[in-house]
């Protein structure tokens, strides 16, 4: 792996090649589920790609800044694949998806450093200045993702302004993430990036950096929208619905395995580093992405993403917010916690196979 990581062009080819393919499949119009599987490995790969290339501007700009830049382009693939679910009306994958995203951060992956981390080096303990200003982010992130459910289930007046209570709420945490920017360029605590010399990766230049995030951006762009186009035959086909759908595949494949770098980092004892990584990527989620994509579906797709949402959803949200700050709080970490939040993801993730 240590190897793999020093060549980073191997992950470059690797997306370039499952690109092809996915467009090969794609025009020839053979299987569907094939070209659906191929379109999911390309864009997992350049969610790695991009999250590489963010993780380089490190060495050039600083970890405040490179957090803001994260913020806007590691989550890229998601946002395309998300945007043309939209367009073809499928609102429950993307709700699951932006969901499963926070899930997949805050359970799967950091389930995994802090079970991997654990079983190599024992208890880990992180400082939890830097993670606590994350989680209160984190919290009223999902507090505003939950309300606009919460008036609709007990049917309150506003149940009948759900578009507008939703862009109300979007545009609330927007606020909230600039508002975050000057914090995060003078202290770099919310948008605190790991530059590549922590993981011993080898230093981009520029050239390439810009280079890597142009050609991942357009690539990520055509895939998915061949991955959206796959996706509703390959539902039918294999009896997947669309919850479970959103809430585990586009969520994995979008942004869980660029962050394959916190597991990595816990496993190199470095808790510091692989819990602002992973905790990071979920906040970017909740602040950044949910609400761009309430408002962009609200002018330019044919139904509005709102954030009222189903209530299992919003229960499992609940349970990953707190469980988050009460893992910050605490400020340490051993495998029983770290396979207690993976059993937890695995149940969650069940419960929506059948809708």
């Amino acid at each position: 792996m240590r190897a793999l990581l020093q060549n980073d062009w191997t992950s470059f080819a690797a997306a370039l090649i499952a690109a092809i393919l996915t467009a090969i499949f794609r025009f020839a119009h053979l299987n569907s589920t094939l070209t659906f599987l191929f379109s999911a490995i390309s864009l997992a790969v350049l969610a790695l790609v991009v999250g590489q290339a963010t993780e380089q501007l490190g060495n050039f700009l600083g970890p405040g800044a490179t957090g803001i830049i994260q913020a806007s382009i590691a989550s890229m693939p998601e946002l395309f694949v998300s945007f043309f679910a939209l367009q073809a009306g499928l609102v429950t994958v993307v709700q699951s998806a932006l969901v499963g995203s926070i899930l997949a951060n805050s359970l799967l992956v950091m389930g995994l450093a802090f079970l991997l981390g654990g079983l190599k080096n024992g208890t880990q303990r992180f400082g939890s200045e830097r993670p606590r200003s994350i989680v209160i982010l984190m919290l009223l992130a999902v507090s505003a993702l939950v309300v606009p459910t919460i008036t609709a289930a007990i049917h309150t007046p506003a149940e009948a302004h759900e578009e507008t209570l939703s862009i109300a709420s979007a545009l609330v945490l927007l606020i909230v993430y600039f508002a975050s920017i000057p914090f995060s360029l003078q202290s770099g605590g919310i948008g605190e990036n790991i530059p590549a010399a922590e993981y011993d990766e080898e230093r981009w230049s520029l050239t390439r950096v810009l280079f890597v995030l142009v050609a991942a951006g357009i690539g990520a762009a055509f895939v998915s929208d061949w991955f959206v186009e796959a996706l509703e035959p390959t539902m039918e086909s294999l009896h997947i619905s669309q919850a479970f759908a959103g809430l585990v595949i586009v969520a994995i494949a979008g942004n869980a395995v660029e962050n394959i770098v916190g597991i990595q980092l816990a496993i190199k004892n470095k808790a510091d580093y692989a819990i602002s990584v992973v905790m990071n990527s979920s906040l970017q989620v909740a602040l950044a992405l949910t609400p761009i994509l309430v408002i962009l579906s609200y002018f330019f797709t044919p139904v509005a993403l709102t954030l009222v949402l189903p209530p299992l959803l919003v229960v499992s949200l609940a349970l990953t917010a707190v469980l988050s700050a009460l893992i910050v709080y605490d400020g340490e970490s051993n495998w029983l916690e770290g396979l207690a939040l993976v059993g937890l993801y695995i149940m969650i993730a069940i419960s929506f196979w059948w809708g």
